[in-house]
């Protein structure tokens, strides 16, 4: 008997004697059913073309589709997404839910996406890959790409650490919002920084008690302009990113001239952007002495120039009365750090490391240390603290004299004890028979 082909759900198809299934002209099967939906207590339609199952196949199909949503489960096609795609829009929408807030936040945010996406220096990125089809090999291999260019001196492993976590955020997103069975990174170890030392003896960017003094006082005389800042950031150990946003006067200013307190509450790190707090969150109320207080008096009353400058809230802006830039003081303590004869860097972000080296001189207790400069823990204190020299000197030496004992002096000037002289070489004298 010939087959009464009809034309149904946009294909021509003849049941089967197997309810539910359709065979298709074209080939293949179609098959539709209704079921109870435990998860909401409807009926859910079953509706799949299967172009190349046979009846037996399709039979298979229908009948495990309709086990999983009686077990509460439902069969999604995972839709392909390209990393690219997925990683701008979450960016995207990070942005407008407020869970990037700062404009350096955004800015580094899109600085990495350019190296995910599209690679760096030869080392091929993920911009293409199906972000479902991502393995824990193709992130491996991406690995070792960038270790070599670390090796090579090109980047940080620290910058490279930064890739990483940005990639794992991505990635855990992609799971839990496309439904993914597993998340490919999250056993990826970070990028080894035992031998990476941002700080060295050498290069401490750090100002011991007298380059302190020197550094101040050729501020002062080469740019007044950016004395007051340098001082509070070294006498507060506050960021850069928290002085440039101070304010002066205004509905909500930040300095209460009469009480001697500072108030830190915002940040600035790109453009004419504002955030309502600091990087970490944590705001501050600092009292300080009337003499920074008289600084920033004198830098109010002689260092604002300009109309726009006097008319601006804020109590270091630049000449048109806006934001000064992230790197408004990279040349002044370049200039001034040759003056003095520096024999090592010293930037912006050393006043904070300055801040605590000097507050450990001056026996500032560690509660109070931190409650000045806003760290919140201890690790982070040591973090931006050296140990000088002499610090280390006369600490043993405080010590010592716990311990009182007769020791043994040198009676020379060469230090031998005894008045045994020490030889250049470092061998042992021998004494010639007369």
């Amino acid at each position: 008997m010939d087959k009464q082909w009809k034309w149904q759900w946009k294909t021509f198809v003849v049941a089967t004697k197997v309810p539910g299934l359709w065979k298709r002209k074209e080939g293949g099967h179609l098959v539709r059913a209704r079921i109870l939906d435990p998860t909401t207590g409807a009926m859910r339609e079953i509706k799949k073309v299967l172009p190349n199952a046979d009846e037996a196949e399709a039979f298979l199909w229908l009948r495990d589709e309709k086990a999983r949503i009686k077990r509460g489960l439902v069969l999604i096609e995972t839709p392909k997404t390209r990393f690219c795609d997925f990683s701008v829009s979450l960016l995207e929408r990070k942005i407008v839910k407020g869970k990037i807030r700062s404009a350096r936040g955004r800015e580094r945010w899109r600085h990495t996406l350019t190296h995910l996406i599209a690679g760096t220096m030869g080392v091929a990125g993920f911009g293409n890959f199906f972000v479902d089809q991502i393995r824990a090999n193709h992130i491996e291999e991406w690995q070792v790409g960038i270790a070599r260019l670390i090796t090579a001196g090109e980047y940080s492993p620290v910058t490279a650490n930064g890739w990483l976590a940005i990639l794992k955020v991505i990635l855990k997103a992609a799971k839990r919002e496309l439904g993914l069975a597993t998340n490919p990174s999250e056993e990826t170890e970070a990028f080894d920084t035992s031998t990476y030392t941002p700080y060295t003896e050498e290069q401490p960017n750090s100002l011991v008690t007298d380059e302190a003094q020197k550094f101040l006082a050729c501020m002062y005389e080469q740019y007044p302009q950016h004395y007051a800042m340098t001082f509070v950031g070294i006498a507060l150990g506050l960021r850069p990113s928290t002085l440039r946003p101070l304010r002066r006067s205004g509905p909500t200013p930040d300095i209460l001239w009469s009480d001697c307190v500072i108030l830190v509450r915002r940040s600035h790190t790109l453009g004419q952007e504002i955030m309502d707090k600091p990087k970490t969150g944590l705001r501050q109320r600092i009292t300080v002495p009337a003499e920074i207080i008289d600084v920033l008096r004198w830098h109010v009353e002689t260092q604002l120039e300009t109309p726009e400058q006097e008319a601006s809230d804020l109590l270091f802006p630049r000449e048109d009365g806006g934001l000064r830039t992230e790197s408004c003081l990279t040349k002044a303590f370049n200039v001034v750090g040759q003056l003095v004869g520096l024999k090592k860097r010293f930037t912006p972000s050393g006043m904070r490391r300055t801040f605590n080296d000097l507050a450990r001189a001056a026996n500032v207790e560690s509660i109070v240390t931190k409650s000045i400069s806003g760290h919140q823990t201890d690790r982070m204190k040591e973090h931006y603290s050296t140990v000088s020299p002499v610090e280390q000197r006369e600490s043993i030496g405080r010590m010592l004299k716990l311990v009182k004992t007769d020791r043994p002096a040198s009676s020379t000037a060469s230090g031998a004890p005894g008045g045994a002289p020490i030889p250049a070489s470092g061998a042992p004298t021998t004494t010639a028979a007369s």
